[in-house]
C-alpha cells in the first residue's frame, strides 16, 4: 500500500520561499508518477507539478512556472516541491499524490486529481501580503 506524508508547510510572507517534502512508501513499481496538488477554500483541488519516478519527467502548471520546482530522491522516496517568489495566492493546502501508469503530462488535464489515487494527508501553506 502506497503511503504519502508531506511536510514543510507553514506560514511566510509574500515573496519568501518553502520547501515542500513527500516522503512515500510502499511503492513496488517504478512508473509512478509523484504529484503535488493544492486547494484553496472554495476552489477545486488543482495540479501544481508532478515527476515521473523512472525519468525524471515533470510538469509545471503555468501558474507556478519559473517559480516551483519539483525534484525527486529515488534513494529517500522522497519528493520535493520548492517554492520561491511566494504570492498570498499560493495559499492552500498542499496535497502530494502519486499515481502508478501516467506520464507528468496526465497533470495538465482539467481535473488531474481524479487520475490519482493515493493521497496524503496535506500541509498547509500561508503566504501573507
Amino acid at each position: 500500500e502506497v503511503q504519502l506524508v508531506e511536510s514543510g508547510g507553514g506560514l511566510v510572507q509574500a515573496g519568501g520561499s518553502l520547501r515542500l517534502s513527500c516522503a512515500a512508501s510502499g511503492f513496488t513499481f517504478d512508473d509512478y508518477v509523484i504529484g503535488w496538488f493544492r486547494q484553496a477554500p472554495g476552489k477545486e483541488r488543482e495540479g501544481v507539478s508532478c515527476i515521473r519516478r523512472s525519468d525524471g519527467n515533470t510538469y509545471q502548471a503555468p501558474s507556478v512556472k519559473g517559480r516551483f520546482t519539483i525534484s525527486r530522491d529515488n534513494a529517500k522516496n522522497t519528493v520535493y516541491l520548492q517554492m520561491n517568489s511566494l504570492k498570498p495566492e499560493d495559499t492552500a493546502v498542499y496535497y502530494c499524490a502519486a499515481q502508478r501508469g501516467l506520464t507528468a503530462q496526465a497533470m495538465s488535464v482539467k481535473a488531474s486529481f481524479l487520475l490519482f489515487h493515493s493521497w496524503g494527508q496535506g500541509t498547509q501553506v500561508t503566504v501573507s501580503s
